[in-house]
């Protein structure tokens, strides 16, 4: 089939990434980013620099106006309702549709709440918006309350900045130590201690409810504790970061397949041959049918708008190393590579008795995913050196004085 309109929905760094991939690919038709924020910009800084007022709105952008102007891509500020799954229609809130060869679902997920009695009480906020974070920046203010529920990445960059603009902050998470399966024991546990180091107080529970008064929330935990034992937990502010839900109604009025997220083939597209999903939403299907695990992280997203642009043009596919995240908080800069939970064994490198860098070992040697603490040149070596496949020996993984760039020689 030949593509000569293509409407991306959703202006994320995944929609924006297969805009600009179609062009530089050579993509000369009719090319429409629909998103009801308007121009695309991108997501980190909304936990971090947004809030601290270090970036306004304008500095998250992924591209100047004048970009749209200069490579003919029409962005319409407009929300799409539903998808006519024959022709091809989007049909969008304001009652316009748009029809294209080829249509992209790039909304990324929707930012979970609470479902126990009183989560949904008025002013309990989430983070997943440019107005999310514009609206929580105005109630992170010296000696504000905040309580935070949820302590992986999003949680804990709100909780570093938060701390930083002077509130005292409390943080809750069914795990005792967090983001075990994306850095490892570990790192987890040098990440998750540095809240206390700063000020932050750290509850390993779950809420069972909320109740709102007339100016502030109470929060009850079943199980909780912290150092000092239990006590009653009360915040001006509770926002709520417990991930995301990947169902898309997009999808559903299009009838394309669903599973914990939209199923893509590696080129991103879904059960229907006119209609692509990349980013949060979308889950890769392999070809014997098994699901891969969704991927959350920004570099993920941007690879699945090039390999979807290539795709659409029925061109090869872009190949890509490992996958590869980052993290910030409290003046640290996390970077990993890999799976730090797949099968295998954990070699780690100290710093003055601290693990500083984690590598993740598979039963036949070979590194499948590394991780450190403001250690990003070492993380792409490792990069380097499970793309190639090299084997290293563990005891100079482990030795803090060998080089790791000089191992993916």
């Amino acid at each position: 089939m030949s593509v000569e309109s293509v409407v991306i929905i959703g202006g994320g760094i995944a929609g924006f990434s297969c805009a600009r991939e179609l062009r530089s690919r050579g993509f000369t038709g009719q090319l429409t980013i629909v998103d009801p924020e308007g121009l695309p910009y991108d997501r980190p800084p909304l936990s971090k620099e947004l809030l601290t007022g270090e970036f306004t709105p304008d500095d998250a952008l992924l591209a100047p106006a004048s970009w749209y102007e200069d490579n003919s891509v029409t962005v319409l500020t407009d929300r799409a309702d539903r998808i006519a799954p024959d022709d091809g229609t989007v049909i969008l809130e304001s009652g316009d549709d748009l029809t294209a060869d080829a249509i992209v679902i790039a909304t990324g997920g929707t930012a979970r709440t609470l479902t126990i009695p009183g989560g949904d009480s008025e002013g309990i906020v989430t983070l997943r918006t440019k107005a999310d974070a514009l609206a929580l920046k105005d109630l992170l203010v010296e000696g504000a309350r905040i309580a935070i529920i949820g302590a992986g990445l999003i949680g804990a960059e709100v909780a570093s900045t938060a701390v930083k603009n002077g509130c005292e902050v409390t943080l809750i998470d069914p795990a005792p130590v967090p983001l075990v399966p994306a850095v490892g024991e570990e790192i987890a546990r040098v990440l998750h201690h540095m809240h206390t180091e700063h000020g932050i107080r750290v509850f390993t529970g779950l809420p069972t409810k909320i109740v709102k008064t007339a100016d502030h929330y109470e929060i009850d935990l079943d199980g909780a504790h912290d150092t000092e034992g239990p006590e009653d937990l009360q915040a001006d502010v509770v926002l709520v970061a417990v991930g995301i839900d990947a169902y898309s109604s997009l999808a559903a009025s299009a009838e394309v397949e669903q599973e914990g997220g939209i199923l893509v083939d590696a080129g991103g597209r879904t059960s229907n041959p006119r209609i692509w999903a990349i980013g949060d939403i979308a889950r890769m299907q392999h070809e014997d049918g098994s699901l891969a695990r969704r991927h959350e992280h920004w570099e993920s997203a941007a690879n699945e708008g090039q390999a979807a642009a290539a795709s659409i043009l029925g061109q090869e596919l872009p190949s890509f190393g490992s996958s590869w995240f980052w993290s910030d908080r409290h003046g640290v800069h996390v970077e990993g590579i890999g799976e730090m939970s797949a099968p295998g064994t954990t070699v780690i490198r100290e710093k003055d008795g601290v693990a500083q860098m984690a590598f993740r070992l598979s039963r036949d040697g070979h590194i499948v995913g590394a991780v450190a603490i403001d250690g990003g040149m070492a993380v792409r070596a490792v990069r380097r050196i499970i793309d190639r496949g090299i084997i290293v020996d563990p005891a100079d993984l482990a030795n803090p004085d060998i080089n790791v760039k000089k191992l993916a020689r």
